[in-house]
């Protein structure tokens, strides 16, 4: 069972400070594990930092837990306690110094509500994990992809 956002939730698996570090924000153990494994068997190197739920997520935004990457993408679930995905978008894109933040929505809700509530927070896409299925491997090349030729602001 992998913890709460502590340092031991960094998960560095490169030191090229150029990488583009994942948030992961993701109550599920097993499909937290499941995304880190296909990162691993497709060969990605980037940095992980998970956090549990949306309070654990600001905390990391805010530097509360370590530094803050200069250049990184958020894996948000939407159902989560504390702070949903829906919340915790809403206070990121409230905060001057983090409505930049490039986050993708990972769930299983295909609710019309939350894909509404999502796109209206610039989300930079919506995707279902029944859709990708129990392998996380096409979504993790589909994502490596996308960071690899675009340019993402620094956040810090």
């Amino acid at each position: 069972m992998m913890a709460r956002a502590k340092s031991a939730d960094i998960l560095p698996l490169a030191t090229d400070s150029a990488l583009v570090t994942i948030i992961l924000v993701e109550d599920d153990d097993a499909d937290a594990k499941a995304i880190r494994r296909s990162m691993m068997k497709a060969r990605i190197a980037n940095p992980i930092i998970r956090a549990c739920d949306g309070v654990e997520a600001m905390e990391i935004l805010r530097g509360e837990a370590g530094q803050i990457p200069s250049r990184f993408i958020m894996l948000i679930d939407i159902n989560m306690p504390r702070k949903n995905g829906i919340e915790l978008l809403s206070e990121i894109r409230s905060d001057p110094a983090l409505r930049k933040t490039v986050a993708f929505i990972l769930t299983t809700s295909s609710d019309d509500h939350d894909v509404t509530a999502a796109y209206e927070l610039n989300v930079a896409g919506y995707i279902v994990k029944s859709r990708v299925g129990q392998d996380f491997s096409n979504l993790i090349n589909t994502l490596d992809g996308y960071w690899k030729i675009v340019e993402l602001p620094d956040i810090t």
